[in-house]
């Protein structure tokens, strides 16, 4: 009986029905040609269509060749642009592998890292890459790095391009293999000069595309209107509809159960869905129901999904865009590229022909949509893109090798950020505090409010805050009669003073109910998340420890114990803060931006200043998760951001006169 070398167990049964079908795959094919490349070179790049098998096959080819060729202990690392195709992918290679996950295979992702000693080849998101690399700068543990979907341009993907390039150059030894399905090959080709280039082909078949005769005003009424239409006049195959996020997709599953019932099997697909929920897309249909999948554009590249033969295909998915001037990132629903057209289309041609149903005109794609998506980081705040570099010891940032330079705006803009925060001196060195940030797995601003917050004796309490603000939203509000009573439910943990709060008033209750999962079913609160936000607690805590940070709160009856929290948030985000104007809006302290405070916000009043955690662009300018805070802590916490020579607004002059007089006499806190 054949013994498998990395478990050193006999081979199951279900491992030689897999390799079987993995032996079918294009890439299969070319195992011998690809391993005689990277042999020959230090950096190859591959090009592979949609189902040829490359993201779980070339991995495990460049672990046979690594292990066969140097017998020591030797990492291979494949990146993946999401945490949910890391998570999967790993999963069905450790199948493939007859090995369990986390184990010889494993993953790693933001907050979660299941791998162990005995891991040989690690799955990995890109951005988890760049934070090995902070602390090993030459990524001495991996003999070969696959760098996979490459085409999606995601920002921790091009500073991987250049961080990689510069491992290269040192480590002789270390061999990358850059793939994609869609790349821009000569872009990539003269990034890395002398790397050859190698086609794989896919396993499509012809794809009948269609579409509509008029522009569709309402996409996602067109969406559900078409997988009916499919349903009823198509014969049998899986169907997968391309929506832009969490709500929308939930209320398209919705409304298409509702039309037609247990004929049908509808499964979500979203990145913040529970892991055991994600698995239900490869799960084989039942018999004479159909599946359909609704999902974003996860789906796109990332994940394949084998028996789907139709695409709806609506043209629009959810884009990260970032204005430098007003500092406000938002994701927006934009129109997707020509190359993302296709790679959707090519999704409904996997196991035999399919049709994709575009709900746009012809004349549109051909004029309406860009050839390719504009990279991450040309949309992107910088400012822990610049913290990152730094802790890598690259200084010179205007050299640094991208294959699309940003914005000298946007560059500019997160210096002077990180300037205000603390972690940048004046001549643009790290600083101790920047030092510390940059190992925070956080945005900027949360992890210099962890860093002050044993300075306010509350870093108890804002570990706990920040926690929950890195995991999906905790509150489960289902449609329907169950809505008023989780409305209720919400407003039992209402904090007085705003959003934060709230979420502080809800981890202290779930840890007191010892994390009873009966307990958040009853309270419309999300279990899975509250797990989430426990572990994340837990690492935060260690990076905390490491630094020597006081883990501290002062006494829960104190006046001073919320005043101490808001002042603790208030240190992170001072950035981040509106005024109520004499006309009864909000307008953000610096830029004068009029906004309002969003509809999930739990204030019951308007307080004259506030704190917020993101500013959302939706129908209107809203600013999400709020918090009273007064305003004369301003001139306290941030004096040097709030000197009045840095406000040429007259209005915001005229307010921050009044606070230092307000300041200079002020007697109760509150």
């Amino acid at each position: 009986m054949e013994m498998n070398k990395w478990s050193g167990k006999a081979y199951s049964q279900r491992y030689y029905e897999i390799l079987e079908k993995r032996k079918s795959l294009p890439v299969y094919a070319q195992k011998q040609e690809f391993l005689q490349c990277l042999m020959s070179n230090q950096t190859l790049i591959l090009v592979g269509e949609t189902g040829s098998g490359k993201t779980t096959q070339i991995p495990q080819f460049v672990l046979e060749a690594v292990h066969e060729n140097h017998p020591s202990k030797w990492l291979v690392g494949c990146t993946q642009p999401r945490r949910v195709a890391a998570m999967s992918v790993a999963s069905r290679v450790a199948e493939e592998m007859d090995v369990a996950i986390g184990e010889e295979v494993g993953y790693s992702v933001r907050f979660e890292d299941c791998t162990s000693s005995k891991t040989v080849l690690k799955y990995l998101t890109d951005g988890m890459l760049m934070r090995e690399a902070m602390t090993d700068p030459l990524l001495q543990r991996y003999k070969v790095i696959v760098l996979d979907e490459a085409h999606e341009r995601t920002l921790a993907t091009d500073l991987l391009f250049g961080v990689l390039k510069r491992v290269l150059s040192n480590r002789p030894d270390l061999k990358l293999v850059v793939m994609s399905a869609t790349l821009e090959a000569e872009k990539c080709l003269e990034y890395f000069r002398g790397a050859p280039l190698m086609k794989v082909p896919g396993r499509l078949h012809p794809v009948e595309i269609l579409y509509t005769q008029e522009p569709e005003r309402d996409y996602l009424d067109s969406a559900i209107r078409t997988v009916v239409q499919i349903h009823m006049f198509e014969p049998p195959g899986d169907v997968l509809v391309f929506l832009t996020g969490e709500e929308e997709i939930e209320d398209a599953c919705r409304k298409i159960v509702c039309e037609l019932g247990d004929q049908v099997n509808v499964v979500p697909l979203y990145s913040s869905l529970p892991p055991a929920m994600q698995q239900k897309i490869f799960d084989p249909p039942t018999e004479n129901v159909r599946k359909i999948v609704v999902s974003t554009n996860i789906a796109e590249t990332s994940l394949t999904i084998d028996g789907v033969v139709y695409v709806v295909d609506p043209g629009f998915a959810k884009q990260k865009l970032y204005n430098p001037e007003t500092r406000v990132e938002s994701l927006l629903v934009s129109a997707i590229s020509q190359a993302s057209a296709n790679q959707r289309a090519g999704r409904a041609g996997r196991t035999r022909p399919g049709k994709c149903f575009r709900l746009y005109t012809e004349k549109s794609f051909n004029h309406d949509l860009i050839e390719q998506t504009y990279p991450e980081i040309l949309r992107s705040n910088l400012a822990n893109t610049v913290l990152t570099l730094k802790k890598l010891g690259i200084d010179n940032l205007v050299c640094f090798d991208y294959m699309d330079p940003p914005a000298p705006v946007t560059m500019g803009r997160a210096l002077n950020d990180l300037l205000d925060l603390g972690a940048l001196d004046e001549e643009l060195n790290l600083t101790r505090t920047g030092e510390m940030m940059s190992e925070f797995p956080l945005d900027p601003q949360m992890a210099k409010m962890l860093i002050v917050s044993p300075k306010f004796n509350c870093s108890n309490e804002i570990l706990s805050i920040s926690a929950m603000l890195s995991v999906p939203n905790c509150f489960v509000r289902p449609r329907g009669e169950a809505q008023k009573a989780a409305d209720e439910a919400r407003a039992r943990f209402g904090h007085t003073d705003g959003d934060h709060l709230t979420l502080l008033n809800v981890y202290h209750d779930y840890k007191q109910n010892n994390g009873d999962s009966n307990w958040c079913y009853q309270n419309f609160i999300n279990h899975k998340a509250m797990k989430s936000a426990d572990n994340v607690r837990e690492q935060l805590v260690r990076i905390m420890s490491r630094f020597n940070l006081k883990t501290c709160s002062s006494d829960f009856t104190s006046r001073d114990y919320y005043i101490n929290i808001r002042k603790a948030l208030l240190a992170g985000y001072f950035m981040q803060v509106a005024h109520l104007d004499r006309t009864g809006h909000y307008l953000t302290a610096k830029d004068g931006q009029m906004v309002h405070l969003h509809p999930s916000c739990c204030l019951d009043h308007k307080p004259e200043w506030v704190v917020y955690n993101e500013y959302v662009l939706t129908s209107r300018n809203f600013i999400r998760t709020v918090t009273y805070i007064r305003g004369e802590w301003l001139v306290d916490v941030a004096p040097d951001y709030y000197h009045l020579s840095n406000f040429p607004n007259c209005e915001a002059k005229r307010v921050l006169q009044k606070l230092s007089k307000k300041r200079d006499r002020a007697g109760n806190p509150k």
